[in-house]
């Protein structure tokens, strides 16, 4: 049995920063809105709730200098050259092949990077402060602009604020199907609330419900078996079941993002806190199960290569490796910050008595430990900063903060790849309308944040929260006016 709803003007799916936005936005407006969120009040907001949400600013009003630059490097596999020479010319002159591309277009970077500074003066103006806060990172190679308080100030900020306006929250209610007319218009939304299934009526709904880190069988189905290896970074991650993504690719969508891939993370799978980021990987070694290194544990700056990192752990057996270090890290100054796991090092005053305490071979351990230390050059160790004190004949290298690790006690952190957030989702315009396979908006259907496919490869960091506050703000615009 189905029991019919008041009807508003916009129905939110989701309370991160994508829906929050949007919920405010169009309220703003004047439009009657309605919220749609799994979690129970006090446990909503998604992934926004539990993330410190970097933002890949230079200030207020303006994007870091390498923003569009990044994303233009990492929008989609090998595109055909027919699309590239198709993309530079005006938008709408572009082919319904171009247009469902599954590729990051130029349309989107543009809006994206023109509409984050007006974003966040706005969200000023709901009552939100920036500020340049420290972050985890002890090497860094763009600018990050954090709202104080955190993701947990927006998420309960925004609430208030769309409380204020009239906003009509239905907490504890799932999502399951679009309703569309013989037009293919969306017109409404069924609900399952308290076991009953209900019919909301809008004539717009913004899918703002996350990716499918939550959902076992679509990560297992888009990224394979080893997905059993991976968990949400944040308690919030598990809500997002991908039903926004499955209902609109139901009803003809297109797809954007890159399915068989993720935003990774390096945590500690010992804790059970939001995000317990283990980043003080480059001034160690990486080894797995074996025992062995796998990787260069310090190509880059850590805020530049951590996602790297972190997937060739993924790729290890059981997708674990263990992070080796030596008393020489106090060297390394306020190191510690770059932790955020809540256990302590696994410790011992020898190299046998590690591996017996993390479950490796010591011979092991001891081989590619040793290998490892006659590698190791003279040099100047500049911990604040790319060294280039890098190993010799060691396959794989390290290219830099190479020092011998030979100086009790020895520690160890073991880490996993954090699912942040996946990549797929659906193919939306500059205005986050979703549009069909035919390359046409769908009417009545909008999506923003992890709904919307955006990422490709390489994750653009510190943009995840802000691209949820823009597309969110801009699809509640343009419904608004419908």
């Amino acid at each position: 049995m189905t029991i019919n709803q008041n009807s508003h003007d916009i129905i939110v799916v989701g309370s991160g920063i994508a829906g929050l936005s949007a919920a405010v936005s169009a309220a703003e407006r004047g439009c009657r809105v309605a919220v749609i969120e799994r979690a129970e009040e006090g446990e909503h907001g998604g992934n926004t709730r539990y993330t410190e949400a970097y933002l890949r600013m230079k200030s207020v009003d303006d994007v870091a200098d390498d923003f569009e630059e990044h994303f233009a490097e990492n929008a989609g596999g090998y595109i055909d050259p027919a699309f590239l020479r198709e993309a530079g010319r005006p938008y709408e002159e572009w082919s319904a092949l171009m247009r469902t591309q599954s590729m990051l277009d130029p349309e989107l970077i543009g809006t994206f990077a023109e509409s984050a500074g007006p974003t966040l003066r706005w969200l000023e103006e709901v009552g939100i402060k920036f500020d340049f806060l420290p972050t985890a990172f002890i090497t860094t190679t763009t600018t990050r602009l954090l709202p104080v308080g955190g993701g947990l100030a927006m998420v309960e900020t925004l609430t208030e604020k769309a409380k204020a306006l009239g906003v009509d929250f239905h907490f504890e209610s799932t999502a399951q199907e679009l309703e569309t007319d013989v037009q293919g218009t969306v017109v409404g939304l069924f609900v399952r609330q308290g076991g009953v299934r209900k019919r909301f009526s809008a004539k717009a709904v913004i899918l703002a419900s996350g990716g499918f880190e939550g959902n076992a069988a679509m990560l297992a189905q888009y990224l394979g078996p080893r997905a059993i290896n991976l968990r949400p970074v944040a308690r919030g991650g598990y809500y997002n079941k991908g039903e926004g993504i499955s209902m609109a690719l139901k009803i003809g969508a297109a797809p954007n993002g890159d399915f068989g891939s993720y935003h990774a993370e390096p945590i500690d799978p010992r804790s059970d806190v939001a995000e317990p980021a283990v980043f003080t990987f480059p001034y160690g070694i990486l080894v797995n199960k074996e025992g062995q290194r796998f990787t260069d544990e310090a190509p880059g700056t850590v805020d530049a290569v951590y996602e790297s990192v972190t997937r060739r752990i993924y790729e290890q057996r059981d997708g674990i490796a263990y992070l080796i270090l030596d008393a020489k890290i106090e060297d390394v100054p306020n190191w510690k910050k770059s932790l955020r796991t809540t256990q302590p090092a696994i410790r011992g005053r020898t190299l046998e008595e590690l591996a017996k305490k993390i479950g490796v071979d010591a011979d092991e351990l001891q081989k590619t430990v040793d290998l490892y230390n006659d590698s190791c050059r003279e040099g100047v160790f500049k911990p604040l900063e790319l060294d280039g004190l890098a190993t010799a004949g060691l396959v794989p290298r390290k290219s830099n903060w190479a020092r011998p690790i030979n100086v009790p006690d020895y520690r160890c952190y073991p880490i996993i790849s954090a699912n942040v957030f996946t990549f797929g989702g659906l193919k939306i315009d500059r205005n986050a309308q979703v549009l069909n396979s035919d390359g046409a908006p769908i009417t009545g259907l909008y999506a923003a944040g992890e709904t919307a496919g955006f990422y490709y490869r390489v994750y653009t960091g510190a943009t995840s929260v802000l691209r949820g506050a823009v597309f969110g703000r801009r699809a509640a615009q343009h419904a608004a006016a419908l």
